[in-house]
This record gives C-alpha cells, sequence and structure tokens, in this order.
C-alpha cells in the first residue's frame, strides 16, 4: 500500500493541475461554509501565494486537523446524498491533493468560540498545531505550488497565462454567487472589487459597463427546471466564447450540446463565425443530474438531455421574441400586394382559358408531378468533359504552415485556374492597369492570363512578412496620437494587454497602462487612421484570444498573425489605380506571395487556353 503522502500526490494530479484550480477549490470552499465575504489574495500569478480569507462559519479544531485528510468531508455521509448535493465540494479530496503539493496554513474559528486552530501542513504532513487568535470564519495560505514536484511547476506558464486562468475561475464563482462580495488583488494590486447586489449588476461589474444596455433578461419557470439569467443582445456577439456561461443549481459548467441550444436561438440574428453573450442559471431536481463526472465537477450528466436542450433553445428565444429582437412574423396583407394585378383584376373565362393553354400551366399539372422539365437537345452536352480538362484536383485543405503550402511539388489546378509553386517571381507587366471587381477581387493582367487577387487575403500576407520582420529585429514606424485615447478594459484582457505591451511596441502600438484596468493609447502604426485607435486594439484582442486556443503557435507568431488579419484592407473597401498597383508589387515581392499565412489562397490565375476553352476555340 502506497505512503498516505505518496498517495495524495497522485490524487493531486488529477484536481490541481495549475494555480487556478486550488483557486476554484479554495473559493468553493468559501462558498459552502455560508460566507458573506470572500477575499482572493495571490502572489506570482498563484506560483507563490494563494489565500482565500471568509466570514463563513469556521471549523471546529477537531474538523480543522481532519479537513486535509483524503476523503474527510462534512458534506455527505452515504451513497444517497449523492444524488441531492447542493453544495460545490462533496468528495472530499480537494484540501488533501492541496496539502501534498504545496506548504498550507490554515487558521479558522467557529462564531461561538473564543480561540481559534491554526495548522502548518507541508507534503501532507501537520508540522504545525496550536490555538490562535484569528476571527471568525477561515483563512488559508497555499504556499510555493508544486515545491516538491518540480517537472510540475517547470511546466507551468507565464504569470501573466496562469494570471488569466485564476481571474476565469475566480470570475466563475463570483458570478455564480451575486448576493456574495468578492475580490481579488494579485502582487498588491485590487483587481476585482465586487459589492454584493443582483445577477445584472454583478455581469456589469465583471464584463463591463458596455452591456448596460444590451442585456436581455431570460426567465422561464416550469414544473421540471427554472432557467433565468441574462442574454447579449445580437451586437454584443464577438470572434470568441469568452462571455458565456452556463450554470447548474449555481455550479458553473462546460456543455456544447447547451451551447448549440442558445447558438440555434440566435440563429440568422448574428454571423455564424461570432459567438452570443449569455449567463444562464439552470435550476434543476439534483436526482435529475449527475455531477460526479469529473474531477474539476465542469462536465455533467442530464437524465434528460433533450428536455433541458429544448427548455433552454425555447427560453432564450422567448426572451428575444419579447423584446422585440427576435424575427416575428407579419401575417397582416402587404398594401403592395393588394395593388398587384392578380389580385386586384381577377382572371375571366378569356384570360383563364389562356393561362390553361400556356406551356408553363402544362408543365406544373402534367403527368401528376410537382415540375415537368421537357426534353432538351442532348447532343449538345456530349462533349462536356472536354470543358473540364485537365483533370481537376482541390485545393490544398490541410497545409499546416505557409511554408509547406509554398513548398507543395507541382501546379495546383482548379477548373483552368491555377495556385502556382512560386518557380519565379511575379512581376507587373510595364504600363499596367488594374481592374477592382465587386470591391473584393483585383485584376491584374499576366502574359498568360490574368491574376484575380483577393484584396484583403493579399494585403494579409503583405502584413504578415512585414510584421514578421519586425518582430524579429526592424521595429514598426509608430504615428504618435495627438489626443492620446484611453481605453477601458476588463480584467481579464488587462491582463492579456499587460502581457502583450513589448510584443505590441515592436509593431508599432505604444500603449501604456494607466490603473484600474485602463490603458492610454499614445501611438499606433502609421498605416491606422486617427480616431480608430480604440476599436483597432479591440478587435486585436479579440482576435488574439481567437487564435490563443491553437498551442502549435507562439505567442508572438500569434500576435503576427493576428494584427496583421486585422489591419488588413477589408474587402468592400474601394481602391485607387495608385493603391491597386502598390499592393499587387507588394504582393509579388514577398517571400510566399501564394497564400495567407493561414494557408488560404491569395490570388488565383486564369490561363490563356482555359480562357479559349471556354469560348469554344
Amino acid at each position: 500500500m502506497l505512503p498516505d503522502n505518496i498517495a495524495n500526490q497522485i490524487a493531486a494530479g488529477e484536481v490541481i493541475q495549475r494555480p487556478s484550480s486550488a483557486v476554484k477549490e479554495l473559493l468553493e470552499n468559501a462558498v459552502d461554509a455560508g460566507a458573506t465575504v470572500i477575499k482572493l489574495v495571490v502572489t506570482d500569478a498563484g506560483k507563490n501565494l494563494i489565500q482565500v480569507i471568509d466570514n463563513g462559519k469556521g471549523m471546529s479544531e477537531t474538523d480543522a486537523r481532519m479537513c486535509f485528510e483524503r476523503h474527510a468531508t462534512s458534506k455527505i455521509s452515504n451513497i444517497e446524498d449523492l444524488f441531492k448535493i447542493k453544495t460545490m465540494g462533496f468528495r472530499g479530496e480537494a484540501l488533501a491533493s492541496i496539502a501534498a503539493v504545496a506548504q498550507v496554513e490554515l487558521k479558522t474559528k467557529k462564531a461561538d468560540e473564543e480561540l481559534g486552530t491554526c495548522l502548518e501542513v507541508e507534503n501532507s504532513l501537520v508540522k504545525k498545531q496550536e490555538a490562535c487568535g484569528t476571527s471568525p470564519g477561515t483563512n488559508i495560505c497555499m504556499k510555493n505550488l508544486f515545491f516538491n514536484v518540480p517537472a510540475r511547476r517547470n511546466f507551468l506558464k507565464s504569470n501573466a497565462a496562469e494570471m488569466r486562468h485564476i481571474i476565469d475561475e475566480f470570475i466563475r464563482v463570483a458570478m455564480a454567487f451575486p448576493d456574495v462580495f468578492f475580490s481579488l488583488t494579485s502582487n498588491g494590486q485590487e483587481v476585482f472589487h465586487l459589492e454584493s447586489g443582483s445577477l445584472k449588476q454583478r455581469i456589469l461589474q465583471i464584463l463591463g459597463t458596455s452591456y448596460s444596455s444590451k442585456l436581455v433578461s431570460v426567465s422561464e419557470e416550469t414544473d421540471y427546471m427554472n432557467i433565468y439569467g441574462f442574454v447579449g443582445k445580437p451586437e454584443t456577439s464577438k470572434k470568441t466564447r469568452g462571455d458565456q456561461y452556463f450554470f447548474v443549481n449555481n455550479r458553473f459548467i462546460k456543455s456544447a450540446y447547451l451551447n448549440h441550444a442558445v447558438m440555434n436561438a440566435f440563429n440568422e440574428m448574428i454571423a455564424k463565425d461570432s459567438f452570443p453573450m449569455y449567463v444562464l442559471f439552470i435550476d434543476l431536481d439534483p436526482s435529475q443530474l449527475d455531477i460526479n463526472v469529473h474531477p474539476t465537477k465542469q462536465e455533467i450528466k442530464f437524465e434528460d438531455e433533450r428536455i433541458v436542450y429544448a427548455f433552454v433553445q425555447a427560453a432564450v428565444k422567448h426572451a428575444l421574441a419579447q423584446f422585440s429582437i427576435a424575427p416575428s412574423l407579419d401575417f397582416s396583407l402587404n398594401a403592395d400586394i393588394q395593388q398587384m394585378e392578380a389580385v386586384s383584376r381577377p382572371a375571366n373565362e378569356a384570360r383563364m382559358e389562356a393561362i390553361t393553354s400556356s406551356n408553363l400551366f402544362k408543365t406544373f399539372t402534367q403527368k401528376n408531378q410537382a415540375h415537368k422539365i421537357e426534353g432538351t437537345n442532348r447532343s449538345d452536352l456530349k462533349n462536356w468533359r472536354d470543358f473540364y480538362e485537365p483533370a481537376v484536383q482541390p485545393l490544398p485543405t490541410d497545409l499546416d504552415s505557409p511554408a509547406e503550402a509554398a513548398n507543395t511539388s507541382g501546379q495546383l489546378e482548379y477548373t483552368g485556374y491555377s495556385l502556382l509553386k512560386q518557380e519565379q517571381k511575379l512581376k507587373l507587366l510595364p504600363d499596367t492597369v488594374l481592374t477592382q471587381l465587386h470591391t473584393t477581387y483585383i485584376i491584374v493582367p499576366t502574359p498568360q492570363g490574368f491574376l484575380l487577387v483577393h484584396q484583403q487575403q493579399a494585403h494579409e500576407r503583405v502584413l504578415y512578412e512585414r510584421y514578421s520582420q519586425a518582430i524579429h529585429g526592424k521595429q514598426m514606424p509608430a504615428q504618435q496620437s495627438l489626443f492620446p485615447s484611453t481605453i477601458q478594459l476588463s480584467a481579464a484582457d488587462a491582463v492579456l494587454m499587460q502581457d502583450l505591451l513589448p510584443d505590441l511596441k515592436v509593431l508599432g502600438y505604444l500603449i501604456e497602462p494607466f490603473g484600474n484596468n485602463t490603458f492610454v493609447v499614445q501611438a499606433t502604426p502609421a498605416d491606422i487612421l486617427q480616431g480608430n485607435e480604440k476599436m483597432a486594439i479591440e478587435l486585436l484582442l479579440e482576435q488574439y484570444k481567437h487564435y490563443s486556443s491553437d498551442i502549435k503557435f507562439s505567442k508572438r507568431e500569434r500576435l503576427v498573425r493576428c494584427v496583421a488579419k486585422q489591419q488588413a484592407i477589408k474587402s468592400g473597401r474601394v481602391l485607387s489605380q495608385k493603391e491597386m498597383l502598390v499592393l499587387a508589387q507588394e504582393l509579388f515581392d514577398c517571400q510566399t506571395p501564394n497564400v495567407t499565412p493561414n494557408g488560404n489562397p491569395t490570388y488565383l490565375e486564369f490561363k490563356g487556353d482555359y480562357l479559349e476553352r471556354m469560348f469554344g476555340r
């Protein structure tokens, strides 16, 4: 049998994966203790210190000593209790796991006792236990996480990355209990100060006051379950899933299935690549679900998922319709329809005879079918295969990098046009006149035919190579703002911005912290229009978060890619002849001009022989 300290370290690998895991467990313990004030203090993103102070009911001397034992819990006592769990914790693993991988100091006191208890635990062993004076409630400090598991400590991410995870866990617990005061202090600076209040007030405290007039209330009560909360209006949708929160019996959960229900409710109201904001609570009989599925308790099983899905979708649709956001059917007759000839001049016998003798009428009524298609002279189609010669091959979709796209052997044909391997550098013809098509494409003549250049994707490639050079030494020129603008960010975005500031400076952004999650934009890259700095930076952060889930890219690579994508000329912009010529030349000067950083084509080449075949020559 393994010694307790080794068994606890093994268990800790599942429960305590990083500092944010410990934050979650300690905050949930404070909530279960009935606290109305909970304070979280972290140092060095939780690597050196995580401290949670609450005014809950505290523990007796016996319970304080017992709480660090494996599977010691006061929240369940028999197997039936597993099917009616209403507390956040119930397994009794968290404190034992924390004590196995950190140095822990616990001070706790019940309200009706004069003295409290102080314990020091290290590597699952109690080093000190004594009576002490302390406030009612519990004060637990966790120091030097993974001090005895150096491999785990070495694999922790940067302080900024770990701090973002801590903020995520803090927000999830604070959002679930708006009637509790929460605060978060990092390295001596208060990041969150959340006074108790209503759910809407808590949402605005956490996600920002920009949502104040853009929240739609959701509230549906049934015998089976209750749903309440808020969803954002369609204009609040973003490119990332950041502002999406589902709670079941006040427990934060992750459910792609229920997320799909909300997405369906927003169908045709937001872009397909956008995600709505929502904070939704589901109150359900605990016997109808199983939360003992995953160590983090963030994945649960419903007894009947389909009923929950249907209720969630219907509740959100109903809320949007109530606030005149969802499209509604108008059953009143349009005045324009009443003035149409078919309505204002009913058909007489002569007109009816003419209608029934027409070919259109016959094709819809003969052969007992909805619509009969008349036969055609098939001889015109016998040479249809010649039109598609040479053989068709699809464009590549599985290229992992631009380098792979550039090194694809041979020539990729696609119904007559091609994406060429760069055997030789492309050049503009002398006295070339370019044509813009649908304010999206640029037609560039070549000796063999012409190129159809996608202006946005071409500019994205140009900017990507320019910024790649800048990030490795050649700093971009910056344009000083005459009137510096300020940006107010959420706490999570502020931590992200702080982490990106040095690299953004290399790319031409001079941004300085101004306190309280506010930043001052002193300068931006020269090609950003004055007055658009705030929008450009907010979009940049959204793009970066969109890329952040892709671990195969470094932080700098993700930043370069999203800056290039965000600043590229968009489809729909009219370009002058000079602008088109400059863009085409800059594209041809790129090392890999034929694809975007993501592997999409920047242009397609239409060859002369293909054009001849199109016209039957």
